[in-house]
């Protein structure tokens, strides 16, 4: 009996040996997990984070993209390749575009000749009509950018072009209009700038993390850029991501002033910007969030508004142009500038005031412009965060 009693105490010991054993790991495992949660909780502190928004076609997507080349590691080939069928669908897209357009054209203006398609080319036409309307796009050949190149030179598809604004022709179209063959090539790869110029519609969220001052440099802050889809319908999924923001950066396509909505062909695009941009501004989440207003596409502004008078938009009907050249364009641009300054303070409630506004001129395709900008905005926000805590 008392062998018994004694080997039962024995396996008593030994469970609650084991149960110690396994208490103490658990203890260990829950500390280490608490160890790492305070750990990362300590570097999200540190980590900026920057909305990029913005109407669809601004060009923030591009900013996007320039800050990946810049300040993180770029594409690498794989990345690169994955751009092929975007920058071919993106051709057989806009030829459709340019084709079916002058057709309407031909149909409803009264000067409709010089909208016809010769007739040689009618067939190639409605060919790669056809091709670009497809949801699966074959690989760009030799044979088909030959006929692109011959369709794109015909004399009404460049009287169409002309009138791209009517139309939703892409900005990208004289860029791949003029490489056609190499991007046709059976071994291409695309440049940087191809990525840069292809066109693909943000949906979702994308987001990145880097810093303006490289990695290793301890005095640089890190952000974390969230990319989000411009599109109407895309729109209701930026709410959630609206907390806990250092910075709005919203992208504005200055050169859309004459061009109308893709998803709503009767409103001008730069009036659908305004409106974006004061509904941001009136969100109650960005009571002390700083704002930087990229004021985009000023390649494609000085170019336009030399031929196109910025007052052929409702915002812009008291422009009046007196000057010429490049007064004109600083002209033109300032007072563009400064309706966006009335836009900001009649969209701020006095409360708000305090808060962070920059306007930035800037050309999303323009590596060092982009680079220098952003070194802006870390300073313009790494002063903003010294002087909240009292350091300046």
């Amino acid at each position: 009996m008392l062998s018994i009693t004694t080997q039962n105490m024995g396996l008593l010991c030994s469970k609650r040996h084991r149960y110690n054993e396994a208490d103490t790991e658990e203890n260990a495992q829950a500390a280490e997990i608490e160890r790492r949660i305070e750990q990362e909780t300590k570097v999200e502190q540190h980590i900026q984070k920057l909305l990029l928004l913005g109407a669809g076609d601004s060009g923030k997507s591009t900013i996007f993209k320039q800050i990946k080349l810049l300040f993180q590691s770029g594409f690498d080939e794989a990345e690169l390749k994955s751009y092929i069928s975007v920058i071919h669908a993106n051709v057989y897209q806009t030829i459709k575009v340019l084709h079916d357009g002058s057709k309407e054209l031909a149909q409803n203006e009264t000067n409709s000749l010089k909208y016809v398609i010769s007739n040689e080319n009618k067939d190639i036409g409605q060919k790669l009509s056809e091709i670009g309307g497809r949801l699966d796009h074959p690989r760009l050949t030799k044979e088909l950018a030959q006929e692109i190149e011959t369709l794109w030179r015909d004399a009404a598809v460049q009287e169409t072009y002309a009138r791209g604004n009517e139309l939703q022709v892409p900005d990208c179209t004289p860029y791949f209009m003029e490489n056609l063959q190499r991007l046709s090539d059976a071994n291409y790869i695309p440049t940087k700038d191809d990525v840069l110029y292809a066109r693909v519609r943000t949906t979702g969220v994308v987001v990145i993390q880097f810093s303006p001052v490289g990695e290793n440099k301890k005095s640089g802050e890190v952000y974390r850029l969230f990319d989000v889809g411009g599109q109407r319908n895309e729109r209701r999924k930026w709410i959630h991501l609206f907390e806990g923001v250092t910075a709005v950066i919203f992208c504005a396509a200055i050169s859309e002033y004459d061009q109308t909505l893709f998803e709503d062909e009767n409103k001008n695009r730069m009036i659908g910007t305004k409106e974006l941009f004061e509904w941001v501004l009136k969100q109650p989440c960005f009571e002390k969030t700083s704002f930087m207003l990229f004021l985009n596409k000023f390649d494609i502004f000085e170019e336009k508004v030399l031929k196109v008078p910025l007052n052929v938009c409702e915002w812009f009907k008291d422009y009046q142009p007196v000057l010429t050249g490049k007064l004109e364009i600083e002209h033109a641009y300032e007072f563009v500038k400064k309706k966006f300054e009335e836009s900001y303070f009649q969209s701020t409630t006095p409360d708000r005031v305090d808060r962070v506004f920059k306007i930035y001129r800037t050309t999303a395709l323009d590596q060092k412009l982009v680079k220098k900008t952003f070194k802006l905005v870390d300073e313009t926000l790494r002063r903003r965060n010294l002087f909240e805590a009292g350091l300046l």
